[in-house]
């Protein structure tokens, strides 16, 4: 949309002014938006899940949600890169964390799915901040039940396809394969985008592409830009509905380090935000943002990171218009 005067809705919730109250002070919430205890008239909702009993290495994500809320504070209202005005069309707030069992996964994965499921109903889209990528198979499970298997755009140097870790079904490196079984995603239509690092097997990798999933290696597209491979993700998922789950170890350890399993080789941080920004226009029902384990990120510069992101996932739901 061209430039224009026009002013949101007041009864639209906005995130609080760097003008109004300092960025280091007030509740830390997402992007400082009003706190809500209910999904009911929400279009959208960030959401953390603090869980890292799934991890296999460097633990910490489960203080992810808390991080990237606090390093939120820096961010404004107006995209001024794609023109994006989620705020000016939608109602978002910032839910709070699912209570989750921290001494029980399994406990753990159906708090997560029925916590969803309620959101999902009330025709909320939720934007989650993890927590370890175990989250990702009980929020699809969600969202299956409410739109039948789902396409899948998977950033991630890992497949998160192993058939067990530790002789267990279910952990951070496990939820995709989880997800095949039960029939939560429609295959042809999944993305797999920077997948790289050492494997257990020649073969690690081609799980994913036998479920007809789009592999997309870390090193082809090194040096490149995203824009014409998102092209053809969008003419591939079509209309259908999309579920977007980013690993932040899918971004290279230069400019991501904070997170459980770091892999050198990896994307930069302008193929990410190609990548997210070139979902506008699809049926974007949900997105997380997962692993950054603020223990190993003494900056703040992975949660930062996070952080922006998840904005940009804002960006490009349904129902956002561009100034």
């Amino acid at each position: 949309m061209s430039a224009s005067t026009d002013q949101p809705s007041p009864s639209l919730n906005q995130p609080l002014s760097g003008n109004a109250m300092p960025r280091f002070g007030g509740l830390a919430t997402m992007m400082r938006l009003p706190a809500a205890d209910s999904p009911a008239g929400l279009d959208a909702a960030f959401i953390g899940v603090p869980l890292d009993i799934g991890t296999s290495h460097r633990p910490g994500a489960r203080f992810g949600p808390r991080q990237v809320r606090a390093e939120s504070a820096l961010l404004r209202p107006y995209n001024m890169a794609t023109g994006a005005a989620p705020f000016d069309t939608l109602q978002v707030a910032d839910l709070g964390d699912v209570p989750i069992n921290t001494y029980s996964l399994g406990k753990s994965l159906d708090i997560i799915t029925g916590y969803y499921r309620r959101v999902l109903e009330s025709g909320c889209k939720p934007l989650t901040i993890g927590g370890d990528h175990t989250i990702a198979l009980p929020i699809l499970r969600a969202m299956a039940g409410r739109h039948g298997p789902v396409a899948l755009v998977h950033v991630d140097a890992h497949a998160d396809v192993n058939e067990s870790m530790f002789g267990e079904p279910v952990a951070h490196g496990t939820p995709f394969r989880r997800a095949v079984e039960e029939g939560l995603l429609c295959g042809h239509k999944v993305w797999q985008i920077g997948l790289r690092g050492t494997g257990y097997a020649a073969d690690d990798f081609d799980w994913p592409r036998a479920q007809g999933f789009n592999v997309v290696p870390a090193h082809e597209v090194w040096w490149r830009s995203l824009a014409p491979l998102m092209g053809a993700v969008r003419d591939s998922i079509g209309d259908h509905p999309v579920y977007l789950s980013f690993d932040i170890d899918g971004i290279d350890p230069a400019y991501a380090g904070g997170t459980g399993t770091p892999e050198i080789g990896g994307l930069t941080v302008p193929q990410a935000l190609e990548i997210v920004r070139g979902l506008r226009g699809l049926n974007l029902v949900g997105a997380d943002l997962v692993e950054v384990s603020p223990p190993y990120d003494p900056t703040g510069n992975t949660a930062l990171l996070g952080a922006n992101l998840l904005y940009e996932m804002l960006c490009v739901l349904p129902g956002v218009r561009r100034r």
